[in-house]
């Protein structure tokens, strides 16, 4: 399986001037970890975690004046749609991290999280089959 088949493609963007609760909100409105940071100025790519957040507000920063740009990652693993997901989970086991942006071409086409790949090499099973017995 591929990472085409398992990444989001409907990508949470925001900019560096973003506050932290500011982007806290729209990740959790749409239930992700993570967002895409971009810079228009500099058309520099960056990710911003749920785990990013957390540190920040664990350190005593106030997210409504702490933004985006202060705790992006800009050092990032990217992938490509073509890439097996036992490519993107070594580079996410390798790399220490959770999520990859997924770029074909010039841009962000998707996200691939840990959970995106669990959800495909894992089958489904009901909740009441996954209790120990």
């Amino acid at each position: 399986m591929l990472v085409r088949d398992a990444m989001s493609t409907v990508v949470l963007t925001i900019g560096p001037a973003h506050t932290l609760r500011q982007a806290a909100r729209l990740m959790s409105a749409r239930r992700i970890g993570a967002a895409v940071v971009f810079d228009p100025d500099t058309s520099v790519l960056g990710i911003l975690t749920e785990r990013d957040i957390l540190n920040s507000v664990g350190a005593g920063q106030d997210p409504d004046r702490e933004t985006a740009q202060s705790h992006t990652t800009t050092d990032v693993v990217f992938a490509a749609p073509e890439w097996t997901l036992d490519e993107a989970a070594s580079a996410m086991t390798g790399g220490g991290f959770r999520h990859l942006i997924v770029l074909d071409g010039e841009g962000p086409v998707g996200v691939v999280s840990v959970r995106d790949i669990i959800r495909c090499l894992v089958p489904a099973r009901s909740p009441a089959s996954a209790l120990p017995v």
